[in-house]
């Protein structure tokens, strides 16, 4: 029962609007905090009935002194605050003076969440929170079991010829899985599963993350406005994972905006070592800016990438640029390459300056034979120009070593010997892309439409942009991770290169949100001509608890789910269900939004 002082401070408490939740209830924490922080506005209520003032504040000349701990102190112990819910549940933990840690004002984290782990998952929908990262604190054993492998179900291979169950895997001659898989399901869950299986064996990972903008919700997918210290612990827990993954001579990917890219950056130094930081790419996106900007209108985004080890990683060499690329017409055995003079004309190249760069090279009268040994009826060329002596682009010894599978080429143009040599495709590699091929809104967007035939997805990434990603860093067998699989872009890119070049790479994708897995399921079909993908999901467990909660219409459907609870489900370590019991008819008088709140609140969302 509750007595007449405790009315009394509950009535006083709920004149102040800032102390109350959506349905007028006192926040219990809100209060506590406030009673730290010695709020004006607390102390003026607690002052304004001379009961209360009594209790909580101690007369010291004419001076009344507020009394925290016991003010703090009487709140928790008589639980008589409708939001506290520990009626519920039994509190356990560290306490000193018998004050739980997180109670006493002198404990401060400086970043709260930057060594914990990051339940929940990117649905907006989740818990109907603003912050969709749940930030709850986990115990080790509960740490342990979120990360733990988890069950796939509802296995599914994809073909040309439509569905079929999955018999059995593919694999390859030391037994790890060479198939395309699409993965629902939470994307940390995800990794932490295909990690004993796929430990050391990818090549590259494509990731683009939510940006944390900001911006409208309506336009982007994922939640995209959320805490910047829960971005980044979301964030650190995927990429620690990733890390782990990643074969050694691998790559990561990671696309991003300006508004978390210096942070993002100091991470992955951290996670990947700033040694092994090979680069930052600005991609030119947006021609047009973004619209109603400040200050500043972004027109790019960049792309972070780290290798594994950079002492051993290396890029393809490879062409970007479309242009650039027809230039390279010829091809032998070693691929496709172009003729170059071999002479280098130059003012900084002259035979005074580079005396061991001039030497005669020989060549047959049928122009075959190419050497620096002098023979009978031989042509004997110099790097002269205009009667102008010059310097070839190497010296004698490097000629020697690089004189063989016809290197050199010998041509007679106007009357003169000419020297060429092979240069194999390849290109300097800038770290700023401006190619219209990059721009989302085409190649992207447009491009997405034109496959499904409807716009299904907001912000694709261009095609092209992940396509010279998988160009520069995988090869014919290699594997490529996305566990931010959007719109599927990243398996698409996989399929159009394995087109191009006769490779068989093979796509992790993993995505949770159901709209985002229909797209990428459609886009894969109709772009892949002979490649099968496998589909499977994270077997749900509490999570079906908690979408058959949100569902629920009135309490007759709540009471029915918590009796399916009570046998089946995991509870958070602190719920104490007797107790619940116990207080169940009190339960039956509160709102459908508490009670669902509550519900939820009492599951383990591992």
């Amino acid at each position: 029962m509750v007595n007449k002082f405790e009315e009394k401070l509950n009535k006083i408490l709920k004149n102040e609007p800032d102390f109350l939740d959506q349905e007028g209830d006192i926040l219990t924490n809100t209060i506590i905090d406030k009673a730290y922080k010695a709020d004006s506005k607390l102390i003026e209520l607690l002052i304004s009935d001379k009961e209360i003032k009594d209790k909580f504040f101690k007369k010291i000349k004419d001076v009344y002194v507020f009394n925290i701990n016991d003010f703090v102190s009487y709140i928790q112990d008589k639980n008589f605050l409708n939001d506290s819910y520990t009626k519920f549940k039994n509190k356990i933990g560290l306490n000193i003076g018998g004050k739980f840690l997180n109670e006493r004002k002198e404990v401060s984290l400086v970043w709260p969440f930057k060594d914990c782990v990051l339940e929940g998952g990117m649905t907006k929908e989740d818990e109907k929170r603003k912050e969709i990262f749940f930030n709850e604190i986990l115990a080790q054993d509960d740490i342990d079991k979120l990360l733990a492998p988890k069950v796939l179900t509802n296995w599914k291979r994809y073909t040309k010829n439509g569905e079929e169950k999955v018999k059995e895997l593919k694999r390859d001659k030391d037994g790890v899985i060479r198939e395309n898989l699409i993965i629902k399901g939470n994307n940390l869950l995800a990794l932490h599963s295909l990690k004993e299986q796929f430990a050391g064996q990818v090549k590259l990972i494509y990731t683009d993350p939510p940006y944390n903008t900001g911006g409208s919700t309506e336009t982007f997918t994922y939640n995209n406005n959320f805490k910047h210290s829960s971005w980044l612990t979301f964030m650190k827990n995927r990429l620690e994972i990733a890390l782990n993954l990643l074969k050694e001579d691998g790559f990561i990917a990671l696309t991003i905006d300006h508004e978390e890219l210096y942070y993002i950056g100091v991470l992955m130094d951290e996670i990947f070592g700033r040694e092994n930081r090979v680069g930052l790419v600005t991609i030119y996106i947006n021609p047009k800016g973004r619209q109603h900007e400040k200050f500043f209108s972004a027109a790019t985004e960049y792309m972070l990438v780290y290798a594994k080890d950079i002492s051993v990683a290396k890029f393809n060499k490879v062409t970007l640029d479309e242009a650039i690329a027809e230039t390279f017409n010829l091809t032998d055995n070693q691929g496709d390459y172009r003729l170059e003079p071999l002479i280098r004309v130059r003012t900084s190249t002259s035979r005074e300056s580079k005396p061991d760069f001039y030497y005669p090279i020989y060549v047959s009268k049928d122009l075959r034979d190419i050497t620096l040994e002098n023979k009978k009826d031989y042509y004997e060329v110099f790097p002269k120009k205009n009667g102008k002596d010059f310097t070839w682009k190497t010296i004698s010894e490097t000629f020697a070593k690089r004189n063989a599978n016809e290197f050199f080429v010998a041509k007679k143009e106007d009357n003169e010997i000419k020297i060429y040599h092979k240069y194999y495709e390849q290109q300097v590699l800038k770290n700023l892309w401006t190619d219209k091929k990059y721009f989302p809104e085409f190649q992207g967007t447009n491009l997405l439409k034109k496959i499904l035939g409807e716009n299904l997805f907001s912000y694709p990434k261009s095609l092209y942009a992940v396509l010279d990603t998988l160009k520069l860093m995988t090869s014919d067998e290699d594997l490529i991770l996305d566990f931010f699989a959007g719109s599927g872009t990243t398996g698409h890119a996989t399929i159009e290169l394995n087109k191009e070049d006769g490779g068989d790479r093979k796509f992790i994708l993993v995505e949770q949100l159901n709209t985002h897995m229909d797209v990428d399921i459609k886009r894969i079909r109709t772009v892949s001509n002979k490649e099968d993908f496998i589909y499977c999901e994270l077997m749900k467990y509490n999570e079906q608890f908690m979408e058959d909660i949100e569902k629920a219409k009135d309490i007759k459907v709540l009471l029915k789910i918590w009796r399916e609870m009570k046998d089946k489900a995991f509870f958070e370590y602190s719920v104490d269900l007797k107790v619940f019991e116990e207080n169940i008819k009190e339960f039956e008088k509160l709102s459908l939004i508490k009670q669902k709140d509550i519900l939820i609140s009492l599951l383990n969302k591992n």
